[in-house]
């Protein structure tokens, strides 16, 4: 398609041939413009809508504030006008047709409406003196925390016999005592001759266990109990999956218990520097007790195996406990914890110092703050507010406790192997001679008995009866099973990996 205003370009032969069939026009610049083309060219120039925004007091910011100001003008005259529609008023109701309007008709209560509860009384209507009872109610009670099991029945609205003899009958199964809080209670309470007296306990119905539920019913010679075991799949769960960028969404993505997460993670750290070792292309494997009841219910219990897979290098950690009889001060293995595939464990302090605080006296030769002369200072003397909880750094069993000279209050613990530690000056002791205490466990309280200038801890620690500086003491020990003990361990281990993943 040719322009037509375009000279020559609607020409077949080129621009020097003259148009068939008509005159040429004379060139533009020989035509002289009309004052209406004039003002079209001039008028579309004019930015009518410019940014109100930009160049404000300038000539064109008030054309378009005028070109504005005239649009809303012009919406605002031909805008409708809206009138509201008059209608008549209906004459009020009274008599039969109030009651029959107010009986059908859709209000509010508060305005006199009675809409869902009933129709309007007539006169074919007679009231009754005695509503009759139902023959039988569906009630259901619920355990509270330390709550007594007749107790429960009777708030309900058990009568006190019936729930005497109900709870005697529970505890022929199972110690009532022993049913969690919140477990539900189903009961079924029949007909009752009057008013005056409770209604006797027809049927109950308790989960008393995971793996048992109780059935009461009312037979001719009274109240029978009917034991329904519950079949019970003990299979623990086996999850696993990749590390990715945080341990701890990632197990929790996976399924994994927040509780198990937990426990895995400080498991873990007790081998591996969460932070510095684990990466994102390592792999976790958590192994946690699960029960599935034949009713379907799940139920969740402690971890029992956590490992991390790094390709060269692997670290497999299973819970496991001896038997905790006859246990010996340097016998750490019987005390159970989390072992590694080989039965070794190690067990670490739980803390750098025994107290909260700061060192105000270091190990070695000092002037003495009371008898003014140079002396061996053999232990650490840390500055602790009044009353701060000491914790014993390791296990151990108290060799000591009592008032000894200028220690004051003092504890004295041996921990095996040549060990033993020492805790002076406290204002209270909490703990007894030939007492086993556990590592973290509290001892005593920070005080200013004996020759003391003021609230501290004074730590000792000696090997061999010799007094050595505690910051050199690493307060770790390693345990490895042994005998019988290591072969019930390697089973457990083979049985645990021998779970499918996620069955």
């Amino acid at each position: 398609m040719y322009l037509r205003n375009d000279q020559g370009f609607e020409l077949a032969g080129g621009t020097a041939s003259p148009a068939f069939g008509r005159a040429l026009s004379p060139p533009a610049a020989a035509r002289a413009p009309s004052p209406v083309d004039v003002l079209r060219d001039h008028a579309a120039r004019i930015d009518w809508v410019p940014d109100l925004g930009h160049r404000i007091g300038s000539l064109d910011w008030w054309r378009g504030l005028a070109t504005c100001t005239a649009l809303c003008a012009a919406t605002w005259a031909l805008a409708p006008n809206f009138r509201p529609l008059v209608g008549a008023a209906p004459s009020p109701l009274a008599g039969a047709e109030w009651e029959e309007t107010r009986a059908q008709g859709i209000a509010p209560l508060a305005q006199g409406a009675t809409t869902g509860r009933r129709m309007a009384a007539n006169d074919l209507v007679a009231p009754l003196a005695d509503v009759p009872e139902r023959p039988t109610l569906e009630l259901s009670a619920t355990l509270g925390q330390g709550d007594a099991f007749d107790r429960a029945l009777m708030r309900a609205g058990v009568g006190r016999n019936d729930a005497e003899a109900a709870a005697a009958l529970v505890a022929q199964s199972v110690d009532p005592k022993s049913i969690p809080a919140g477990t539900r209670i189903a009961l079924t309470l029949g007909r009752r001759p009057d008013r005056t007296v409770a209604r006797p306990l027809e049927q109950l119905d308790v989960r008393a266990r995971f793996d048992l539920a109780l059935s009461l019913t009312r037979g001719a010679g009274g109240l029978t109990v009917n034991r329904r075991p519950i079949a019970v799949d003990s299979t623990p769960l086996r999850i696993q999956g990749l590390v990715g960028s945080s341990l701890y969404r990632s197990t929790r993505a996976a399924g994994v218990p927040a509780k198990a997460v937990e426990s895995f993670i400080k498991a873990i750290s007790t081998r591996l520097s969460l932070g510095r070792d684990v990466t994102a292309a390592d792999s976790f494997d958590v192994i946690v007790e699960r029960e599935r009841a034949a009713t379907g219910e799940t139920r969740i219990g402690d971890l029992l195996f956590a490992g991390i897979d790094q390709g060269r290098r692997k670290v497999q950690l299973v819970r496991f406990a001896p038997d905790a009889a006859n246990v010996d001060a340097d016998e750490e293995s019987n005390r159970g914890g989390w072992f590694d595939a080989n039965g070794q464990t190690e067990r670490r302090a739980v803390s750098g110092m025994p107290v909260v605080g700061r060192i105000t006296s270091s190990f070695g030769l000092r002037m003495h703050p009371l008898l003014g002369f140079t002396r061996m200072h053999k232990g650490l003397d840390i500055g602790a507010a009044y009353g701060s909880p000491i914790h014993a750094m390791t296990d151990g069993i108290v060799a000591f406790a009592g008032r000894t000279g200028g220690y004051g209050n003092f504890v004295k613990l041996v921990h095996g192997g040549g060990m033993a530690s020492g805790y002076g000056h406290m204002s209270r002791i909490a703990v007894g001679s030939g007492t086993r205490v556990r590592a973290g466990q509290v001892i005593g309280y920070v005080g200013s008995t004996g020759m003391s200038t003021g609230p501290h801890l004074h730590w000792e620690v000696w090997k061999n009866g010799a007094a050595i500086n505690p910051r050199s003491v690493s307060f770790a020990s390693v345990a490895a099973l042994s005998g019988e003990k290591l072969r019930a361990f390697k089973a457990k281990v083979a049985q645990l990996l021998a779970v499918r993943v996620g069955g």
